[in-house]
C-alpha cells in the first residue's frame, strides 16, 4: 500500500486494471520510494480468524476463558505434537520440507520454533544441518573468529536472524548502528557495486581490529550469502508464536481446532479431505452432514459419549451459505424437522431450489428424515411442488378460510428401491467432494492386504518396497509436458485409508486415461522411489481394473452364519450370481464349536455383491 502526503497522481503516474477497483503506481516498489512516497505491506493471515475460532469454540466447550497471549511456551503437549511431525494445519509448519527440518530436530523450546522459520527459506536453508548437528551436540560448533562466539551462541555458531549480521558489521567491522543498518540494506538488494563498496568498508574495518583480512573476507561472504534472504528476529518471532499457538490449540483442544480450521476451507474440498484424514490418524470423528444436527458451519457436538465434529451444511456442494444459514435458523428457533413434509412445510419455498435439494439428499443431510437417499432424490420435483403449495396456502389464507378439508394432501415418499452401495458413496462423494461416511473399497480389509501383499496409502510412507502393489478409486488425472515435449500425468486415487499419487509416464497414459474414464477400480502396479528428503515417488508400471484382477486370483469369503433362515437368505442372493473364481466358506455354530462348510461353487462377485454380503454382520474377506 502506497501512502503519500498528497493526492498521489500529483507525485506519480497511476494505472487502473480494468479487473481491479484499487490503483495502482506505474512506478515500481523501488523507484516509489526514490519519488518520496512510503510503502506500506499489510498482512493479512486466515489462521488469525481460525485461531479465534477455535478459542471461542474451545471457550464454550470448557465453560472457561482462554488466552492465547497468556498459554504457556513450554507446554509439552504442544511440542509432542510437534515431534510426532501432526502438523496438518500448523501454521507455517504444515510443509513436506518442514515436516523433514521438525524430524530431525525435535524442538522442545519456543526459541527454536524461532529460529527454524528463519532458518527455513533460501539461502539460511543451507545451515539448517549443520544448526541441527550442532544443536544435538553431533557436531562441534566452531566460529569463524572468537568475537562471533557472543553473537552467534544461541544459534550454535549459525547466521539466523539480520540482527546478527548487523551486529557482526558493528563488532568486527567498526560499522555505527545506523551504517550496519544501511549494510543490511545493500545485501537485501543485491546491487554489485554497493557490495563491492561495502566489502571494502567491512575489511578494512575488521583489519583495523586484528582480523585477519583472509578471515574478513570469509566473514562477509557468509553474511551476504545470509542476509539476502534472511529475515529479521522481530519478524520471525510473532510468525513462531503464531506457530506455537495454532499447535498448543491442536494439542490441547484438538476438536475446537479441527472445527475451526475445516470452517474456514469449506469451500476448499482437497482441503478437507486432507483434514478428514487427519482427524482419522487423530481419533476424532467426522459426522456426516444433518439438517436436524449440522450447523452451516463446522461444529463440535457430543456422539455417545465422545466428543465429535459435525459436517456444516454450507460445507456441502451447491448449497448457499445463506439458504443453509435460514435452515438452521428455523430449525433452532422452531425445533428440529419431524419428516419431510414437516421440512417442505416449514421452509420458505424460495430458499430451496432442485440443486440444493439434490446435494442435500446426496450428501446424507436428509438420512434422518428420509434414509431411502434413492426415492427422495427421484421424488425432488414433487417436493418442490409441495413446498410452493405450502407457501401458498401459508400466504392466501386458504386453510382457515375454507377449512381443514381443503387443505394441501400430506406429503409420502414412493418406495422406489434405494441406491446401491457404491452409487450411494459416489453420489455422496460428488456433493461433499470425497468419501465421508465409507469407501467402496472398505470391504477390502488388513487382512485381504496383508494377504496379497498389497500396500494401503498410509504405508506408502512406512514402505521399504521397491515395488508395491496398490488397489484404488481414480480421482484425479492432471496431464502434463515434460521439457522434451513429451506428455505425462500426476494421477490421484484413494482408498479405504486415504489417498495417493503416481506419475503416469507417456508410455502408460493412454491405458489410465481410458481407465480413469471408465471410473472403476484398480489394481495398480507401482515402481517406489526417494527423493532427496527421504519422500517416496511413485511410478505406475501396470495398472488393470480391480474386479478382473479377482477374476485371475483365488479368493475366498468366509460368511458366518446364525441359523437356517439365514442360509436361505444367502441361497436367494447366491442363486443370481454368475460362476468365477470366488470361494465362499460357510461358519455354522455347532454344540462343540463352529462348523466350516466350503460350497462346491465359486463365484463371481462384484463390489457390490460383496458388500451385500458384508451384510452377514461376521462376513470376513479374506484368500
Amino acid at each position: 500500500v502506497i501512502i503519500g502526503d498528497r493526492p498521489l497522481d500529483t507525485l506519480v503516474p497511476l494505472y487502473r486494471d480494468p479487473k481491479s477497483d484499487i490503483l495502482a503506481t506505474q512506478f515500481s516498489m523501488k523507484f516509489v520510494e526514490m519519488a518520496g512516497l512510503v510503502k506500506f505491506d499489510f498482512l493479512g493471515l486466515k489462521t488469525l480468524t481460525i485461531l479465534k475460532k477455535s478459542v471461542e469454540l474451545a471457550s464454550a466447550s470448557t465453560g472457561r476463558r482462554i488466552d492465547l497471549s497468556q498459554i504457556p511456551l513450554d507446554d509439552e503437549r504442544t511440542f509432542n505434537l510437534l515431534c510426532r511431525l501432526e502438523t496438518v494445519g500448523i501454521f507455517q509448519l504444515e510443509g513436506q520440507g518442514m515436516r523433514d527440518v521438525l524430524k530431525r530436530l525435535q524442538p522442545r523450546f519456543f526459541e527454536d520454533i524461532i529460529d527454524i522459520n528463519a532458518l527455513y527459506r533460501p539461502g539460511p536453508m543451507d545451515s539448517i544441518p549443520r544448526y541441527i548437528a550442532c544443536k544435538h551436540g553431533q557436531q562441534e560448533v566452531e566460529y569463524l573468529h572468537p568475537s562471533l562466539e557472543s553473537i552467534l551462541k544461541k544459534t550454535h555458531g549459525v547466521m539466523v536472524y539480520q540482527e546478527q549480521v548487523m551486529e557482526i558489521a558493528r563488532v568486527l567491522g567498526g560499522y555505527t548502528f545506523g551504517g550496519a543498518d544501511l549494510l543490511r540494506r545493500a545485501m537485501g538488494k543485491k546491487i554489485k557495486s554497493e557490495m563491492d563498496a561495502q566489502k571494502e568498508v567491512f575489511t578494512k574495518g575488521a583489519m583495523a581490529k586484528g582480523v585477519d583480512k583472509n578471515v574478513a573476507l570469509d566473514i562477509f561472504d557468509q553474511m551476504a550469502k545470509f542476509s539476502g534472504y534472511g529475515f529479521n528476529k522481530s519478524h520471525s518471532a510473532p510468525y513462531a508464536l503464531v506457530s506455537y499457538q495454532t499447535a498448543y490449540m491442536k494439542a490441547n483442544y484438538p476438536h475446537e481446532f479441527m472445527a475451526a480450521t475445516m470452517t474456514y476451507d469449506m469451500h476448499n474440498t482437497d482441503k478437507l479431505e486432507i483434514y478428514n484424514q487427519e482427524l482419522k490418524t487423530m481419533g476424532i470423528k467426522l459426522l456426516p452432514p444433518d439438517i436436524n444436527a449440522s450447523h452451516e458451519v463446522f461444529s463440535v457436538e457430543e456422539s455417545t459419549g465422545q466428543k465429535a465434529i459435525r459436517y456444516g451444511l454450507a460445507a456441502v456442494k451447491n448449497v448457499g451459505a445463506q439458504a443453509m444459514s435460514d435452515l438452521v435458523a428455523e430449525r433452532v428457533h422452531k425445533g428440529k424437522f419431524t419428516s419431510i413434509q414437516d421440512f417442505l412445510t416449514r421452509m420458505n419455498a424460495k430458499v430451496l431450489n432442485k440443486r440444493q435439494l439434490e446435494h442435500l439428499i446426496m450428501s446424507g443431510a436428509f438420512d434422518t428424515l428420509a434414509p431411502n437417499r434413492g426415492a427422495a432424490f427421484c421424488a425432488i420435483e414433487e417436493m418442490l411442488k409441495y413446498a410452493n403449495l405450502m407457501a401458498i396456502e401459508r400466504t392466501s389464507l386458504q386453510g382457515g378460510l375454507f377449512g381443514e378439508d381443503q387443505r394441501v394432501d400430506q406429503f409420502e415418499l414412493s418406495s422406489l428401491p434405494d441406491w446401491s452401495f457404491t452409487e450411494k458413496l459416489q453420489r455422496e462423494c460428488d456433493a461433499i467432494g470425497f468419501y465421508l461416511t465409507s469407501h467402496p473399497l472398505h470391504i477390502y480389509d488388513e487382512s485381504f492386504y496383508a494377504e496379497f501383499g498389497l500396500i494401503n496409502s498410509s504405508e506408502i510412507h512406512k514402505t521399504q518396497k521397491m515395488i508395491g502393489n496398490l488397489i484404488g478409486l481414480p480421482a484425479d488425472l492432471k496431464i502434463k509436458m515434460s521439457k522434451k515435449g513429451r506428455k505425462f500425468a500426476f494421477a490421484s486415487f484413494s482408498d479405504a485409508f486415504g489417498t495417493f499419487e503416481v506419475v503416469v509416464f507417456s508410455d502408460m497414459l493412454d491405458q489410465i486415461r481410458t481407465l480413469f474414464e471408465r471410473g472403476e477400480a484398480l489394481w495398480i502396479k507401482v515402481n517406489i522411489k526417494r527423493d532427496e528428503q527421504g519422500e517416496p515417488r511413485l511410478a505406475i508400471a501396470e495398472a488393470s481394473s480391480l474386479e478382473e484382477k479377482l477374476r485371475q486370483i483365488s479368493t475366498s469369503i468366509e460368511i458366518h452364519l446364525d441359523g437356517v433362515e439365514e442360509i436361505k437368505q444367502l441361497q436367494a442372493i447366491l442363486d443370481q450370481k454368475k460362476r468365477g473364481g470366488t470361494v465362499i466358506k460357510l461358519i455354522l455354530p455347532q454344540e462343540k464349536g463352529l462348523l466350516e462348510v466350503e460350497l462346491p461353487e465359486t463365484y463371481e462377485l462384484t463390489l457390490d455383491d460383496r458388500v451385500e454380503l458384508k451384510r452377514f454382520s461376521k462376513c470376513l474377506v479374506t484368500s
